[in-house]
């Protein structure tokens, strides 16, 4: 096991596991709960939270989110 550093919180985990967490603030399923987004490389999870971003701002994601650069935000 190893233990992994989340915001002042030790957490330990299996080297195999892959915890959900918020693709933008990677809180885990353990602190906030997580909306499942499907995309191109399968599944990822965002917080309540942090789905502002994923609609008004996704450029924010690139580097996070797999095809992020390809969304526009809404616009009001």
């Amino acid at each position: 096991m190893h233990e992994k550093r989340l915001k002042g919180e030790t957490k330990k985990m299996n080297n195999n596991q892959n915890p959900k967490q918020c693709v933008n603030c990677e809180r885990t399923i353990d602190q906030v709960p997580l909306i499942p987004v499907e995309h191109r490389d399968g599944q990822a999870y965002i917080c309540p939270q942090c789905l502002p971003v994923l609609i008004h701002k996704p450029q924010m994601l690139i580097g996070k989110l797999a095809g992020a650069e390809h969304l526009g935000g809404h616009q009001h």
